[in-house]
């Protein structure tokens, strides 16, 4: 079939201004949107730039807008959509880079500030921390997460708030809070206890919506909402 890209272009070297730049291919119905950009870029226009690396869904690297939604590129199948007319734009919220190519340090630094790494003084074991399955499964869903940055782009906070950790980095604390093996949540509760962390979630549940590992995100950062007003209920 014939499809229709409209991909958002812009070069701040040589570039005044964002524009839009319409190619048509021929495509199948299970080719991946992944795929149609590979071919616009290797037989029509190599200028065009966007990340890819695994193309099935683990590196993250492909994120990007899809007729207006984020998603991942090497995930979303051309007969995914009613029409095979496709709008292409870069992640929102994130500084443009070049074309579909957007800034992600902020996103890592945020990341790194919930310190995602567990907090344990007692010396390493000679093999591992064990701990109950029971225990995992709090939080078995959050360590599906990619990085991919896709629930930060599309949550309307992050584009309100330039401060507001954003979903990704919330859901990896969430991962340590109900570790029972870390011993970090009093540091972290600090750090998510004010409306650049936990609380400027709106529960607007669009980070659920776009998580191509369907991680139920909202329902993550609501119980990270529950441990700290509890924490300070009891207090």
């Amino acid at each position: 079939m014939e499809c229709q890209f409209k991909i958002f272009r812009f070069d701040p070297d040589k570039d005044q201004k964002p524009y839009y730049q319409n190619y048509t291919l021929e495509a199948k119905p299970n080719d991946k949107i992944l795929d149609c950009l590979n071919r616009i870029r290797w037989e029509q226009d190599s200028t065009l730039a966007y990340r890819m690396s695994c193309a099935h869904g683990v590196c993250g690297s492909d994120g990007m807008r899809i007729n207006g939604v984020c998603a991942l590129a090497c995930q979303r199948l051309v007969k995914n959509y009613e029409t095979p007319v496709f709008t292409i734009d870069p992640l929102p919220v994130f500084q443009v880079v070049k074309d579909l190519i957007v800034d992600l340090a902020p996103f890592f630094e945020k990341y790194q500030a919930i310190k995602p790494y567990l907090i344990n003084p007692s010396s390493p074991p000679e093999k591992e921390r064990l701990q109950a399955r029971q225990a995992r499964e709090t939080f078995d869903d959050a360590i599906r997460c990619i990085l991919c940055g896709s629930c930060t782009a599309a949550c309307p906070i992050s584009g309100r708030n330039e401060r507001y950790l954003g979903p990704a980095a919330l859901l990896r604390a969430f991962r340590y809070l109900f570790d029972s093996r870390d011993f970090g949540g009093e540091e972290r509760i600090q750090i998510l206890d004010n409306e650049d962390g936990i609380w400027g979630c709106n529960t607007l549940w669009k980070c659920t919506e776009v998580c191509p590992k369907k991680i139920p995100v909202t329902r993550c950062l609501g119980k990270t909402k529950k441990r700290i007003y509890d924490k300070k209920k009891g207090e």
